[in-house]
C-alpha cells in the first residue's frame, strides 16, 4: 500500500505513550477485557489513572466510573421448539434467548404469524402491523429490510441496511406491539453473516441492562431460525414460504396467520453484577452547559474455556485497545491546548463497557447521562483504528444521517482527503457500535473505525479471534491521521455555537426536535 503523508498539523501524537497503553490493554494480563471479569477493574483502574495523571476532572456526577447495572442470563440450551407437529432442535435449526429477568419463559400454544419484514416505518409509507394484533403471539419476520431484498435504491435506501432491517429493531418493534416471541429468518446474504454467527451469538452468557421492571416490558423470547427451519414450518401450515417472502417486498403486503401454535420452555440463571464506564471531564470556560462527548469502549470478549477445557484469550487489540489508547491520546492533546485558552463548551471523554454484548455501557449513558442529552452537541467514537500506514481516505458511516458528515468532509479536506463511502453498506455498521445509542436519545454522532478496509486479513482471521493481538510491527501512520482529523472536528465543535442536525426524516431527528434543538 502506498504511504499516505498527514498534512501538517499541531497535533502531537504520543507514539510511545500510544503503544504502550495498546500493548498493556491487549496484554494476557487484562485477559481481553472482559466486562464483570476481574480484569474489568485492572481496565477501568488503568484508564481512570491515565486521565487523572492527565489532570483531567471527573467526569459522572463527581466520581470518574459510571454504574452500568447488567444481568448475565445463561439459558438452559436444553430447549426444543415445537411449532404444529414439527420439532426443532436448539443451535442447529434455532436459538432463542430472553433479556427479561426471570427464570423461566415459557411459550404455550402461542399462536404464530408471519408480519413480513416486521417493520412499521411511517416515512417510508410501511407499517407490516397494519391493523393486526399480535399480543401473547409469536410473529416470525424476515431479516433486513426491502430495499436490500428488491436492490430498489427508491425503496428503503436500497442496498444500504437502515436501522429497521436491524435484528435488535426486530425484536423491539415486536415489544412494542405486544408480541411474545420473535423469530427471525436467517439467510447469510441479508443477515451479512452466517448461522455460525447467530448460533455462538445465542449459545451461552449474554450481558444485558436491568431496567426497573426488569426488562418485563422487553419482548419475551428473541429467537432466529434456519431458513430451512422456516420452509418446513410454511409447509406445516400448507403454505410456501419462499413464495411469501416474495409477497413481502411490497407495502400492500399483509400479514399471515399460520393457524399454528407455538411451544417452547427456556430455563436461565441469572446473575445480577456492577459494571462501570470510564467518564473524565475537559471543563468548558463560557458554554458549561453544553457538551462535546469523544468515546471509545474498553471491553473486548475476555476469555472462554472451550469443551475440552482449554481457555482462550480474545485480546482484543485492534478493538478496541487501538480505539481506548486513541481516546487517551486525544484528552492528552486537547488539555494542553486548552490550558492556555479553554474551550467554550466541555468535552467529555470516555470508554465504555459491555459494546460487544450489545452497547449496553452506552444505553446507560443514554439513560443516565451526566449531562442532559439535549446538551450534548455531538457524540464521537472510535471502534477501530487503522494501524497501518496512512491513507487518502476517511470512512464515513451513513450517508445524508447528520450535518457531521460535512465536519467531516471539511476536516478530510484539510489533510487532502477525501471521504469514501462504507464499502459494506448492506451490513449497516452505522447501527452497531455505541454512537447508536446516543443517536436513540437525539444526538448526532459519527463513527470512526477501520476494522479490515487496510488489512483484508483482519476480518477474515484477526476479528473476534485470539489473532487480534498487538505488534510492535504496526506502522502507526494511520493512527496519527485519524487522531488529527478527530481533533480538528473537536476543536471546531468545542469553540463554536453550532448544534449539527439530523439530516434524515428518522426517529432520531424526532426526538432532538422534542429537546428542541
Amino acid at each position: 500500500m502506498t504511504s499516505f503523508t498527514v498534512a501538517a498539523s499541531n497535533y502531537q501524537f504520543h507514539e510511545q505513550q500510544y503503544r504502550q497503553d495498546v500493548k498493556t490493554l491487549s496484554s494476557t494480563k487484562f485477559a481481553g477485557r472482559g466486562p464483570l471479569s476481574p480484569q474489568e477493574t485492572l481496565t477501568t483502574d488503568y484508564l481512570v489513572s491515565a486521565y487523572k495523571k492527565m489532570g483531567l476532572a471527573p467526569g459522572y456526577k463527581g466520581k470518574y466510573l459510571q454504574p452500568v447495572p447488567m444481568a448475565k442470563i445463561t439459558p438452559d440450551q436444553n430447549m426444543t421448539l415445537k411449532v404444529g407437529h414439527e420439532s426443532f432442535k436448539n443451535l442447529t435449526e434455532f436459538t432463542a434467548r430472553t433479556q427479561r429477568i426471570s427464570k423461566t419463559i415459557a411459550l404455550k400454544q402461542s399462536d404464530v404469524v408471519f408480519v413480513g419484514y416486521g417493520i412499521n416505518a411511517p416515512e417510508y409509507h410501511w407499517n407490516d402491523y397494519q391493523g393486526l394484533d399480535v399480543k401473547g403471539k409469536t410473529v416470525i419476520v424476515l431479516v433486513n429490510d426491502p430495499g436490500f431484498a428488491t436492490q430498489n435504491p427508491k425503496l428503503f435506501t436500497g442496498n444500504a441496511m437502515t436501522y429497521y432491517g436491524r435484528w435488535t429493531y426486530k425484536y423491539e418493534e415486536a415489544a412494542r406491539q405486544g408480541a411474545k416471541a420473535v423469530f427471525i429468518v436467517h439467510e447469510t446474504a441479508p443477515a451479512a453473516y452466517g448461522w455460525g454467527v447467530v448460533r455462538n451469538s445465542n449459545s451461552g452468557s449474554k450481558l444485558t441492562l436491568i431496567d426497573a421492571h426488569d426488562n418485563q416490558d422487553q419482548v419475551a423470547v428473541m429467537g432466529w431460525i434456519q431458513h430451512q427451519t422456516a420452509q418446513k414450518i410454511f409447509k406445516e401450515a400448507g403454505l410456501n414460504f419462499d413464495e411469501l417472502k416474495q409477497k413481502a417486498d411490497t407495502n400492500k403486503f399483509k400479514a399471515v396467520d399460520l393457524k399454528l401454535a407455538a411451544n417452547l420452555t427456556i430455563n436461565n440463571t441469572i446473575e445480577k453484577a456492577t459494571s462501570y464506564n470510564v467518564v473524565a471531564k475537559l471543563p468548558a470556560k463560557t458554554v458549561t452547559n453544553e457538551t462535546v462527548v469523544m468515546q471509545a469502549h474498553w471491553d473486548h470478549l475476555g476469555q472462554i474455556t472451550d469443551s475440552k477445557g482449554k481457555v482462550h484469550t480474545y485480546h482484543g487489540a485492534v478493538d478496541n485497545a487501538s480505539g481506548s489508547a486513541g481516546v487517551l491520546d486525544l484528552a492528552r492533546n486537547l488539555k494542553v491546548m486548552a490550558k492556555n485558552k479553554p474551550f467554550k463548551r466541555n468535552i467529555l471523554f470516555a470508554n465504555f463497557t459491555a459494546e460487544e454484548t450489545g452497547l449496553i455501557g452506552a444505553q446507560q449513558f443514554a439513560k443516565a447521562p451526566p449531562v442532559p442529552t439535549k446538551d450534548i452537541v455531538a457524540f464521537l467514537n472510535i471502534d477501530g483504528m487503522n494501524v497501518n500506514q496512512g491513507v487518502d481516505y476517511i470512512l464515513r458511516y451513513g450517508n445524508g444521517m447528520s450535518e457531521l458528515e460535512h465536519y467531516l468532509a471539511d476536516a478530510a479536506k484539510a489533510q487532502n482527503r477525501f471521504v469514501k463511502p462504507d464499502p459494506r453498506p448492506q451490513n449497516g455498521l452505522f447501527f452497531r457500535s455505541d454512537h447508536f445509542a446516543l443517536a436513540q436519545a437525539g444526538v448526532p454522532g459519527l463513527l470512526f473505525m477501520s476494522l479490515g478496509d487496510t488489512d483484508p486479513d483482519y476480518i477474515a482471521h484477526k476479528y473476534h479471534k485470539e489473532a487480534d493481538t498487538y505488534s510492535s510491527s504496526w506502522n502507526l501512520g494511520g493512527v496519527k491521521q485519524d487522531l488529527t482529523l478527530i481533533s480538528n472536528i473537536l476543536l471546531k465543535l468545542a469553540n463554536n455555537d453550532d448544534w449539527p442536525k439530523w439530516l434524515m426524516d428518522s426517529d432520531f431527528k424526532k426526538r432532538r426536535a422534542e429537546d428542541g434543538r
